[in-house]
């Protein structure tokens, strides 16, 4: 019977150690270049701020070629007024709106009238492969109601600044770099002629694959925070802090984000009392299917709307 032999054991040589996982090396000559200053709470904003609407709304865009196409808008619905008191003054508005489109790769022109008499135009150029410009206006027949801005955006390898300009002696720039490859920070300055007023600001924000989150303050009095978290790529989940120094208002909300197969769902609530959802279903290729919905349970104020898009 032949004998089992148990394989022989190897011993590690002596002095050896185990394998340590090195920590990855930043480049911080090559780090990623920053979202724009006034863009850092974006994905708190896409979940948390939706465009309620109280109504019926219909919009169509009809493409007459690959640069070019014509928009038509119609609203029904109450208009909220401004009152001294807490009670909630509504009268029925309706109006139509044109517009025209004009899309290329370095430039995009929106124009809307409406016929309430006000003039809308917006404009983005990208003058050169870092430099753009952006520039919006709107004429009205009210006195002292129109304005004009235009904001310079010029975008570095790891930074990115914007100078802005308009109608009231207002001047601002801004400053945001990107100093690790998770962390940006930034600031900001401003001086309204017209006003007789000025503010400084300061902004961070952190980003990975699973998470958002973003801090801002102003010398105007104003705080802001905000946090998003990933659960997967088609669930997210937001909340937000605002503080004014001034006044002392405090407001904070939750909200989520939730894309299905054929529909996105996003809703929030506050700690005023405010509940809303906001609903995007596709019917068809270019049909879409809008439905909003707010409660305001401080101002016991309930807004209800609903839409039909056609075309994209």
């Amino acid at each position: 019977m032949a004998t089992l032999v148990p394989p022989a054991a190897t011993d590690s040589p002596a002095g050896s150690k185990p394998a340590v996982t090195e920590p990855e090396k930043v480049d911080y000559f090559n780090l990623p270049c920053p979202i724009p200053y006034e863009e850092i709470h974006r994905e708190a904003l896409m979940s948390l701020k939706p465009e309620l609407f109280e109504g019926m709304r219909f919009d169509f865009t009809r493409g007459l070629n690959q640069r070019f196409s014509l928009s038509h808008s119609v609203f029904m619905g109450p208009t909220e007024l401004p009152t001294q008191s807490t009670d909630v003054v509504k009268i029925p508005t309706a109006h139509y709106e044109f517009g025209a489109n004009f899309i290329d790769p370095k430039m995009m022109l929106f124009g809307r009238v409406m016929t309430d008499g006000r003039v809308n135009a917006r404009l983005r150029c990208e003058l050169s492969e870092n430099l753009a410009m952006k520039a919006n206006g709107q004429l009205t027949g009210e006195p002292h109601m129109s304005h004009g801005m235009v904001n310079f955006d010029y975008k570095g390898k790891d930074y990115r600044t914007q100078f802005q300009l308009g109608n009231g002696a207002l001047f601002g720039a801004s400053y945001i770099q990107s100093v690790t490859p998770h962390l940006s920070l930034g600031g900001e300055v401003f001086w309204a002629g017209q006003h007789r007023k000025s503010g400084i600001g300061y902004a961070a924000r952190y980003n990975t694959d699973k998470m958002v989150a973003t801090g801002q303050a102003a010398s105007t009095g104003m705080v802001a925070l905000g946090y998003v978290q990933k659960v997967s790529d088609k669930v997210s989940l937001a909340s937000d802090f605002m503080y004014n120094y001034m006044s002392r208002d405090v407001t904070a909300s939750v909200g989520y984000d939730y894309i299905l197969r054929q529909c996105r769902l996003r809703g929030k609530i506050d700690s005023n009392g405010c509940a809303a959802a906001f609903l995007e279903e596709r019917l068809n290729m270019g049909l879409n299917f809008i439905l909003s919905a707010e409660i305001d349970h401080k101002k016991k104020d309930y807004k209800f709307g609903f839409g039909l898009t056609v075309g994209e």
